[in-house]
């Protein structure tokens, strides 16, 4: 069984033609919208290749339990998700929210 734990694996797994063909087999059956938005109630999709123009990355297929610890999910469509940049980050622990202050009075 194949590891993923250093950045070399994990780069050899990404590149590969089967992880290829299975991201895209997840974006369509998300029909390109992160799945987090959309339990939110809010819509964010892919972005559109422009001629002449590299294309914005706006998605990400997630595994959602990670290869590092779970290999034998790696290639399994029901463990992957489309997530939006943000809440991939926010979800790997990347992004923190904001706090409320503690009090909202006016400063003199």
């Amino acid at each position: 069984m194949a590891e993923y734990k250093t950045d070399e694996q994990k780069k050899s797994f990404y590149n590969s033609k089967a992880w290829q063909e299975l991201r895209q087999q997840a974006l369509e059956r998300d029909n390109y919208e992160c799945q987090w938005c959309k339990k939110e109630g809010k819509v964010t999709v892919d972005s559109i290749k422009e001629k002449g123009k590299r294309k914005e990355i706006v998605l990400n297929v997630d595994h959602k339990y990670p290869i590092e610890k779970y290999p034998k999910l790696a290639l399994v469509l029901d463990n992957l998700q489309t997530l939006c940049i943000y809440h991939h980050n926010v979800k790997e622990g990347r992004i923190f929210k904001r706090r409320k202050p503690k009090w909202d009075d006016e400063r003199w």
